[in-house]
């Protein structure tokens, strides 16, 4: 995810990076540009009649192609939005479980340094099962790591109640922090699972394709060959929404515009070494 400064105005519209939509539009750009140039020409060297008089109903069309895609960028960022509450989540209930388990557990309980590597764990297992990654240092057979680290916990809070070291009220507290993991997951599970229906998004770009490629017919006869940074531009315009809806219906990618999953995953771990096992390295 991009760091920046909202309020560097300036800063922000001479900035470009690897994923800005003008570097990833700026083949089609062109395209459009050269095939609007041609229109242009034509129309002027009387090859072909512009639709004259029709505008208006250009205009209307934008108007509707234009709650499109506000309708389609509300509907991505409140994918992203309901992303980041869920990782939001994750982090209150590693913190809740862990100040649980430091009340509960002595300071030289072996099973402190477990829980800590354990939830550690689940935050970054769950992050690369989001973008389908391997996870190497587990069994290979295991095909959904994040329940395999879910169940290692409760296995090791259920041998914590039956000694007697966690008591049935301290367990019925601490169950709504263990269950809430698994809830997560599968909550994060639905979103990426669950794109945006695919006749909907097809439309949306046969729309758009459609106004784009009509557009110089129908502004030629008024703008001239100004009609090519027009069409330009116009299709920069909406064809970027589209890109940028694109990219946050998916929040748990590598794209600049995704979650910070791996930095989120890094302060649970940080505050689980701070909580349950300070002074120690989870990792070695």
């Amino acid at each position: 995810m991009i760091q920046y400064n909202p309020k560097s105005w300036w800063g922000l519209i001479f900035k470009f990076h690897r994923s800005d939509t003008f570097r990833v539009l700026a083949p089609a750009m062109l395209t459009v540009a050269l095939y609007t140039g041609l229109v242009a020409y034509a129309y002027e060297a009387r090859l072909v009649p512009a639709f004259q008089g029709t505008t208006l109903v250009h205009s209307l069309l934008g108007f509707v192609i234009s709650l499109l895609l506000v309708f389609r960028t509300n509907t991505a960022y409140e994918r992203w939005w309901e992303g980041r509450r869920h990782w939001g989540a994750l982090v209150n209930a590693s913190r809740n479980l862990a100040l649980k388990l430091d009340a509960a557990l002595p300071a030289e309980h072996a099973s402190r340094k477990v829980f800590a590597g354990l939830i550690s764990d689940y935050a970054a297992v769950l992050c690369e099962h989001l973008r389908d990654i391997p996870i190497k240092r587990r069994d290979p057979h295991i095909s959904h790591a994040p329940n395999a680290v879910a169940a290692a916990l409760f296995r090791e809070f259920d041998r914590l109640t039956h000694s007697g070291d966690v008591s049935a009220l301290q367990a019925l507290t601490m169950n709504p922090e263990l269950t809430a993991f698994s809830d997560i997951c599968g909550a994060c599970e639905r979103i990426r699972k669950t794109p945006i229906p695919y006749g909907y998004s097809l439309f949306i770009k046969k729309f758009i394709f459609a106004y784009i490629v009509t557009m110089p017919l129908c502004l030629v006869h008024d703008f001239g060959y100004w009609v090519v940074a027009l069409t330009t531009f116009e299709f920069y315009v909406l064809v970027s929404l589209e890109v940028i809806a694109e990219e946050v219906e998916n929040p748990f990618g590598r794209d600049a515009n995704d979650l910070p999953t791996n930095e989120i995953a890094a302060t649970i771990a940080a505050n689980m070494r701070e909580i349950l096992a300070p002074g120690t390295d989870l990792e070695a």
